[in-house]
């Protein structure tokens, strides 16, 4: 019965999408990437081989793709002779990730209905299926097991308020059922899926862990953050503060704490969550400034100018994660509205996190605050204040090492799972 009822849901809410995609330009795209994926999927350059495992590996989006990007790789170098399947169910990760080199073939999840999982298996035949964080399609994970194909969950968190926990959760039970393992981040997790029977669980943590350890390790440097940096006056160093993915709830704090006196040694630097023309000059405008030249777009800077520079605003996109390198502090936005960006890249470089209230749907954010690397601000007042603490130098050797020892007790989860499919 339930199942029935499960088919009918999937396929009211593609009903609704095709509906919405005469107006909304991402259920367009979510439409329009699932048409004739029979035949596309069929005729793509893919053929899968009788010596090569088929590898398939299914995220929702483009944050989930970053949690199962460090599995692709590890696959892909470890066992070279795999074929790997990516797929996405929100155009926001297709899109931006369709040209991915490390996956044979790049493609939109089918709608969830029986036919369609069958089909979809029939065609690509995955020797092993992995899926990330929280996905959990009912009739692909029934399917996969009727034929009896490997099914792995990785970076999941569970809470539990999640129906797999309630007396109503039978059917969403039997879903888990069919996993073969568990990697789970944290140990609540773990001793949640315990309690309901599932004993096959390993608590490994965030892939993404791995991944942005990596960048860390391997970011290169950068003429003008180097430049923009240091005192024009006596070449050193001045403390620099890096707002990541910023909205303007965020950079309006921000801004109002920049007027202080307080802070005048202090440089900052802007990456906002959207550096097109219209924002960026938006965000120059709300800069305080005493002369030209004090507030630089990344684009626009010189080398030689950055030295004179006090604000410097990222107007492009990728160079976020290596900037981090050069910084003192991190301030992280997103957390004065629906929820707060990556805290992970900058605390790999050992920054202390600054951001907003909305930070409780993320086990990293959790920990860093509970462990003192984290510091939640809800106004200018409070930023002020945390950033007085951070510039007591005991207080921010703690902090820096706060979040740095929280990301290396939770490193080699990738590893976990590769050794898994070394398995026979």
């Amino acid at each position: 019965m339930h199942i029935y009822l499960y088919d009918l849901a999937i396929r009211v809410f593609v009903l609704i999408t095709k509906v919405a995609s005469f107006f909304d330009p991402k259920a367009k795209l979510w439409i329009a990437g699932r048409r004739h994926w029979r035949s596309d999927l069929s005729k793509a350059a893919f053929a899968p081989s009788e010596q090569g495992r088929v590898f398939w590996i299914h995220a929702a989006s483009l944050g989930e793709f970053e949690q199962g990007r460090p599995v692709i790789e590890a696959v892909r170098e470890q066992f070279p002779g795999w074929r790997i399947i990516l797929t996405f169910f929100s155009p926001s990760g297709f899109e931006i990730r369709k040209n991915y080199p490390h996956a044979d073939l790049v493609c939109y999840l089918p709608a969830d209905t029986r036919r369609n999982a069958a089909d979809f298996l029939d065609i690509i035949r995955p020797d092993v299926a992995v899926f990330v964080k929280y996905e959990f399609w009912a009739n692909y994970l029934f399917e996969l097991k009727k034929r009896g194909v490997p099914v792995l969950l990785v970076s999941a968190l569970f809470r539990q308020t999640q129906p797999f926990f309630q007396w109503y959760g039978a059917f969403w039970r039997r879903m888990l059922g069919c996993f073969t393992h568990f990697f789970v981040q944290n140990e609540a997790s773990a001793e949640m899926l315990q309690r309901i029977g599932f004993q096959n669980v390993s608590i490994a943590g965030d892939t993404r862990v791995d991944r942005v350890l990596s960048i860390a390790q391997q970011a290169p440097g950068n003429t003008i953050l180097d430049t923009f940096q240091k005192s024009p006056v006596t070449g050193e160093s001045l403390p620099l503060l890096i707002a990541g993915s910023t909205w303007p709830p965020d950079e309006a704090i921000l801004t109002e704490v920049m007027r202080s006196d307080t802070f005048d040694e202090m440089k900052w630097v802007f990456a906002p969550h959207d550096p097109s023309p219209a924002s960026v000059e938006r965000l120059q405008a709300a800069c305080p400034s005493e002369i030209p030249g004090e507030v630089l777009t990344y684009s626009q800077a010189k080398t030689a100018a950055a030295g004179q520079a006090k604000v410097l605003i990222i107007d492009n996109i990728g160079l976020l994660n290596t900037l981090y390198r050069y910084g003192h502090i991190a301030y992280i936005g997103g957390g004065l509205g629906k929820g707060i960006h990556n805290t992970l890249e900058p605390a790999a470089f050992g920054l202390p996190v600054i951001f907003g209230p909305k930070y409780e749907r993320f086990e990293e954010a959790r920990q860093f605050v509970a462990r003192g690397g984290a510091f939640v601000v809800r106004n200018a007042d409070e930023l002020s204040a945390v950033l007085l603490q951070l510039q007591d130098p005991g207080f921010y050797e703690n902090a820096s090492r706060a979040v740095r020892g929280y990301l290396e007790e939770n490193r080699g989860a990738t590893e976990q799972v590769i050794d898994y499919l070394r398995e026979p």
